[in-house]
């Protein structure tokens, strides 16, 4: 047989999917499961985007232009706008979900070798990515016990090499559920300036920040018009992670043709996904306080049943909806699986993600669990009644 890549070789499993044919089983041998594993919001997408699609009059499903169509680009900026982010439409392109943003980010601006400096426990696909474009990561620690906050900014400067060519963030955090705050913000700003390294923020999660805490934005700080990239997605903001369609912004006119170059070669972004986060971006602001504080109540929930239990520690979310939990075991990733094969209590089991899997570094991570609060408060807590339970009896 002809042999596989290096890079296939090398392409790491989803910490939140490689689960699935063992939650399958489960559910085939007649237990339900509580899913904490996967960041699919339960929240109903908004009926605007839904009926957008089901009323359009579309003849032929034609291609779009490559950057997204002009209309949903010049809406994109407005949205901006509310959140004082200054943006023309010329300085964003549509992407097939916030990935392809981040995959095109990657494609643009480094080249194979080249390092890129990630805060961990990060999103796990960022490794994917790197795999894919050939590009290193050279992760920073940050602890559970300081809440996941900034690493302090010396540690990153002990990093930087002449490969080195951006720090990427995801704020607020998936898998943390931090938020980096202004200050944070404006020194990555500064160490980015001084060594003239691109910032890529990933923030789909903006409008899920808790506590009467505010948001900002790479693209809010002043002196960052060549340095700044934000990838953003509609998937979780309006609950369409179906959708695919996500977005690249920067005011480097330079980043902004060579993604487009890519983005040519992809065709277009999908052209009905793009009708309906269109239609999403007249969604009033009521729907986003509700969101909020169904998510407050989930996450306080949450993380006082999680701190009852005995030998958990737990890191409380500022903003997205997951949050890293420590449990008192050697391995989560045999943990998961034996909660899934071996353990249930009245027929029913969770399943969680590991959270080695949002790590780079070996063996760091290994006792972590990420878990996603996207179901309802009362299965939240039959969730960890669950994991209560499961602990008593496990044996590594």
């Amino acid at each position: 047989m002809p042999s596989i890549s290096k890079k296939g070789q090398l392409m790491p499993q989803s910490p939140i999917r490689k689960l699935v044919p063992f939650a399958e089983q489960a559910v085939k041998d007649g237990k339900s499961i509580y899913y904490l594993n996967i960041g699919q919001p339960d929240i109903k997408t908004p009926k605007t985007a839904i009926d957008a699609v089901k009323n359009s009059d579309i003849d032929v499903l034609a291609y779009s232009r490559s950057e997204g169509s002009e209309t949903y680009r010049q809406k994109i900026c407005k949205y901006y706008s509310k959140h004082y982010i200054n943006v023309t439409h010329n300085d964003i392109v549509v992407t097939t979900g916030g990935s392809e943003a981040l995959l095109f980010a990657f494609g643009s601006v480094m080249d194979v070798d080249d390092e890129i400096i990630i805060p961990e426990p990060f999103y796990a696909n960022y490794n994917g990515f790197s795999i894919a474009s050939g590009v290193k990561v050279v992760p920073v620690i940050s602890k559970i016990e300081d809440n996941f906050a900034l690493p302090p900014i010396e540690e990153f400067e002990k990093l930087i090499t002449p490969k080195t060519k951006a720090i990427l963030i995801c704020n607020p955090g998936n898998p943390t559920g931090y938020l980096y705050s202004k200050e944070e913000i404006q020194k990555l700003a500064a160490i980015v300036k001084k060594y003239d390294l691109f910032l890529i923020s990933d923030e789909v999660y903006r409008e899920f920040v808790y506590d009467n805490h505010t948001h900002y934005s790479i693209m809010q700080e002043n002196g960052l018009e060549n340095h700044a990239i934000v990838v953003d997605s509609v998937s979780k903001r309006y609950s369409m992670c179906g959708a695919r369609v996500g977005c690249l912004v920067s005011k480097n006119k330079t980043v902004i043709d060579t993604v487009l170059k890519f983005a040519q070669a992809r065709l277009s972004p999908p052209t009905l996904a793009q009708i309906a986060s269109e239609a999403a971006l007249e969604t009033p602001q009521s729907y986003f306080d509700d969101v909020v504080k169904e998510y407050v109540e989930r996450r306080n929930t949450l993380v006082t049943e999680l701190q009852k239990i005995e030998g958990i520690k737990v890191a409380k979310p500022k903003g997205a909806f997951y949050c890293i939990a420590e449990l008192p075991i050697k391995n989560s990733d045999n943990f998961a699986k034996w909660l899934l094969e071996n353990f249930d209590i009245d027929g029913k089991t969770i399943m969680v993600a590991p959270a080695a899997g949002f790590y780079s570094t070996p063996g760091v991570g290994l006792n972590q669990i990420r878990i996603a609060y996207v179901l309802k408060k009362e299965s939240l807590i039959k969730a960890v009644n669950i994991l209560k339970e499961a602990l008593k009896v496990y044996k590594d």
